[in-house]
C-alpha cells in the first residue's frame, strides 16, 4: 500500500487478534517501517518513537537503558515485546539494526497480549525482527557520528528453495567511539540471524541475535531536594553529572522461535517461544544527599550488577466461520512468562561521600569491599488463557471485539519469607467497534482494561497490614475515534480516559499506622491527532499532537487531590516530513520538529519542568558509484543544540544534544 510506501505501515499485529488494517480495528495504532529508519539513521528504538506525539521517550542517548511513556503511563523497556512474546527485548536498549517494523498500540493492552512483566498499562510497543526479503539483499553502511563514533554495519538477505520459501537473514554492526558525552566512550556489538520458512500453510521463524554494550561516561538521571521550586539550569549535555567514571557493561542473548499452521482454509494454529539471557554491571556513582537549586549533591561509590533470565510462550487457535449471516473471527490463547532476576548492590556510607556539582562533577569514590556475584532477587511467573471473537455484521461495515483474558500472576523475592510474594489471578476484558460509513471512513470505540501486577504490603513498621497480598490491579479505558483514509494517506482523532489504582497510605480513623493499599487514583484524558502518509507526490508527513490532562484523583489524606500527575506533560507534538526532490533525481530531504509542554517533578506541584523545542534536519543521496548503488545520508538532531531537560517521571535527564549522524551504503 502507498502508506507503506511512505514508512507508515498501515497493517500491524494485535496479539490475539492477529495481523489487520488500521481502518478494520477498535484502537489507536502506529507502525514504522525499516524504511522509515533508515532514511532517519534511527539508531536505537528510541529514535524510531521520537516521531510519535502520544509516545515520549524518557531518558537521553547513552544512558542506562530506554524507557517510554505512552499517554502519559511508563512504558519500561522491560516492556517491549518482540515478534510479539514480552521478557526478549533488552531491559537496556534494542538496536533498529534488527528492526524490519516498530508497531505501536495506545492505550491498555493486557487482553490482547497478556499483562507485561512490567505491568505498563498505557500501550505496548512490539518489534517485528527483519526478514528475507524477495530480492537478494547485500548492504554494507559505514557511518560516523558526533564524538568520532565509527560505526559498520552490513545486512545480507538470501532466499532459497524452488518457491524461495526459506529465507536468510543476517544482521552485524560495531560502533566505537566517544560519542555523547566527554571524554566517555560508547562501544556496541550486534549481531542477528534470522531463518524463515513459508510454504503454502505452514510459516516458520527463528531469530538468534546477542549484542554487548560497553559505556564509559553514561548519563545518569538526578533526582532533586523536595521543596524546591525551580530546577536549575540544564548543564552541558556532553558532561556527565555523575562524573566520567560511571562505566556500564551489558550482554543480551536471545532466541525466539514462531510456527504457523493454517488447518484448514479458516483455521490458524501458532506456538510461539522465546529465551533471553541478560547480564549487566555498573559502575554506578549514587547521590548521597539530592540536588539542590545550584546544582550541589554529594556523591558516593556503588556497584550495582544484574542478571535476567527469562523464557516466553504463546500458542493459540484461531477460526473464521459465520453463523445466522454473521462472521466470527473466533480466537483461543494460553500464554507463559518465567523470569529470574538477580542482582548484587554495594554503596559506600554517607560519611565517605564528596562535594560535587551537576557542572563540576567529580570523579566517583572507589567502592570499599569485595564485589561479589549477583545472587536471585526474584522469580516471576505470569501465565494466561484468553478468548476473543470479532463479529462481523452489514457486510463487514459492523465489527464487534469481544474478549477475556484470565491471567495469574506469581511472584516470590529471596530469601524467601511467609510474606514477600504473592499468587494472585485476575480478568481482564476488552469491548471494541468498529463501523466502517465508508470504504474509506471508520468510526470506533473502545474498552479495555490493563493489568498491573499486584504488591506485598511493606513489612517495615510503617504499616498497619504488614504482609498483606494484593491481587493484579486492574486499569480501565475508554476511548473512542474517527480514522479517515484517503489512499496514500491517513487521518484520525481520538479521545481517551485512563483510570489506574495507586499505591498509598491511608490514614486510619484514631490515629496509628497508616493502612496500604491501592486505594489511590490517576486519571489521564486526553486527545490524539494523526495524518501521515503521502499528502502529494513525493511529499510524505508524519504528523502527530497529543493533548493530555493528567491528574491525581485519591490521594494519601487528599494532600494532593486534583493536582496534575507527576512528570507528565499538557502538550507533545511531533511533526516530521520527507520530500523526494523532483529537480534532483536521488536527493530526498527530512525535517522534523519535537515539542512538549512543561510537567511536574512532584506530586505536590511545586517544582516543574520547563518546556522544549527540538527540531531535526536530513538529506539522503541516491547514486551509482563504480557501478554499485549507493545511498550517502546527513542527519542533525537537536540541530540547534538546545538545553533542555527530560521528564523522567520523579526525576530529570539532561537530554542529548547537537548530534551528527553521517552515512554510507552501497548494495552489492
Amino acid at each position: 500500500m502507498e502508506r507503506q510506501k511512505a514508512g507508515f505501515g498501515s497493517v500491524g499485529g494485535l496479539g490475539i487478534l492477529g495481523s489487520q488494517d488500521a481502518m478494520d480495528i477498535p484502537f489507536s495504532t502506529l507502525n514504522y517501517t525499516e524504511q522509515l529508519m533508515r532514511d532517519q539513521q534511527s539508531r536505537t528504538l528510541a529514535d524510531v518513537l521520537q516521531n510519535d506525539a502520544s509516545v515520549r521517550v524518557m531518558t537521553a542517548a547513552q544512558g542506562f537503558g530506554e524507557d517510554f511513556q505512552i499517554r502519559g503511563f511508563a512504558v519500561p523497556s522491560g516492556d517491549i515485546g518482540f515478534n510479539g512474546l514480552y521478557g526478549l527485548s533488552s531491559g537496556n536498549r534494542m538496536p533498529a539494526e534488527i528492526m524490519e517494523r516498530v508497531e505501536v498500540l495506545k492505550g491498555p493492552g493486557a487482553m490482547l497480549n497478556g499483562m507485561p512483566p512490567g505491568g505498563s498499562i498505557g500501550g505496548s510497543i512490539n518489534i517485528i525482527p527483519k526478514r528475507a526479503g524477495n530480492q537478494p539483499l547485500t548492504r554494507v553502511t559505514g557511518s560516523l557520528a558526533t564524538g568520532a563514533q565509527a560505526g559498520l554495519a552490513v545486512d545480507v538477505g538470501r532466499r532459497f528453495g524452488e518457491n524461495q520459501e526459506w529465507g536468510l537473514r543476517f544482521n552485524g554492526s560495531y560502533r566505537d567511539g566517544e560519542a555523547s558525552i566527554d571524554d566517555g566512550n560508547a562501544r556496541q556489538r550486534f549481531g542477528a540471524v534470522a531463518l524463515d520458512y513459508r510454504g503454502s500453510r505452514l510459516r516458520w521463524s527463528l531469530d538468534l541475535f546477542k549484542q554487548h554494550e560497553n559505556i564509559r561516561g553514561f548519563r545518569s538521571q538526578p533526582a532533586f531536594l523536595s521543596g524546591i521550586t525551580e530546577l536549575p539550569e540544564p548543564p552541558d549535555p556532553r558532561k556527565n553529572i555523575y562524573g566520567p567514571n560511571a562505566l556500564l557493561e551489558l550482554d543480551d542473548e536471545v532466541v525466539a522461535t514462531r510456527l504457523e499452521y493454517d488447518l484448514t482454509d479458516r483455521i490458524t494454529a501458532w506456538l510461539a517461544a522465546g529465551d533471553r539471557d541478560s547480564w549487566t554491571m555498573q559502575d554506578f556513582p549514587t547521590a548521597s544527599t539530592r540536588a539542590n537549586t545550584q546544582g550541589d549533591f554529594r556523591l558516593i561509590g556503588a556497584w550495582y550488577d544484574a542478571y535476567f533470565k527469562t523464557r516466553s510462550y504463546d500458542a493459540g487457535l484461531r477460526a473464521r466461520f459465520k453463523t445466522a449471516g454473521m462472521g466470527h473471527t473466533l480466537s483461543l490463547a494460553a500464554s507463559r512468562l518465567e523470569q529470574e532476576t538477580g542482582s548484587f548492590y554495594r554503596a559506600n556510607p554517607a560519611s565517605t561521600s564528596v562535594p560535587s556539582n551537576i557542572y563540576n562533577p567529580v570523579d566517583m569514590p572507589a567502592v570499599i569491599g569485595d564485589r561479589l556475584a549477583p545472587t536471585k532477587t526474584s522469580e516471576t511467573t505470569l501465565t494466561s488463557i484468553a478468548v476473543a471473537d470479532t463479529l462481523s455484521f452489514l457486510d463487514d461495515r459492523l465489527l464487534l471485539t469481544l474478549g477475556l483474558r484470565d491471567q495469574t500472576a506469581k511472584v516470590v523475592t529471596f530469601p524467601v519469607t511467609p510474606t514477600n510474594g504473592y499468587d494472585k489471578s485476575a480478568l481482564s476484558r476488552l469491548g471494541g467497534i468498529v463501523f466502517k460509513a465508508s470504504d474509506r471512513l471508520s468510526l470506533y470505540a473502545n474498552y479495555a482494561e490493563g493489568l498491573t501486577r499486584g504488591a506485598v504490603a511493606p513489612s517495615n513498621g510503617t504499616v498497619s497490614n504488614p504482609g498483606e497480598v494484593f491481587a493484579p490491579y486492574q486499569s480501565e479505558q475508554v476511548e473512542a475515534g474517527v480514522k479517515m483514509d484517503w489512499g496514500s494517506f491517513l487521518t484520525a482523532a481520538n479521545v481517551y480516559q485512563i483510570d489506574r489504582p495507586n499505591a498509598i497510605n491511608v490514614p486510619v480513623a484514631g490515629g496509628g499506622l497508616p493502612r496500604y493499599g491501592f486505594d489511590g487514583r490517576q486519571r489521564n484524558r486526553g486527545v490524539e491527532f494523526t495524518a501521515q502518509g503521502e499528502v502529494v507526490r513525493s511529499v510524505r508527513w508524519l504528523a502527530t499532537a497529543a493533548f493530555t490532562q493528567a491528574k491525581q484523583k485519591r490521594t494519601a489524606g487528599g494532600l494532593n487531590d486534583g493536582k496534575d500527575a507527576t512528570g507528565v506533560a499538557r502538550r507533545q507534538i511531533s511533526v516530521g516530513t520527507d520530500w523526494e526532490v523532483p529537480a534532483v533525481p536521488g536527493l530526498g530531504l527530512n525535517g522534523r520538529v519535537i515539542y512538549t509542554s512543561s510537567g511536574w517533578l512532584d506530586s505536590a506541584n511545586t517544582l516543574r519542568v520547563p518546556a522544549w523545542t527540538r527540531a531535526d534536519i536530513g538529506a539522503r543521496y541516491r547514486t551509482t558509484l563504480a557501478g554499485t548503488p549507493t545511498v550517502l545520508r546527513l542527519n542533525i538532531d537537536n540541530l540547534f543544540d538546545r538545553h533542555y531537560w527530560l521528564l523522567s517521571g520523579t526525576y530529570a535527564t539532561v537530554a542529548t544534544g547537537r548530534t551528527v549522524v553521517m552515512s554510507a551504503s552501497f548494495d552489492f
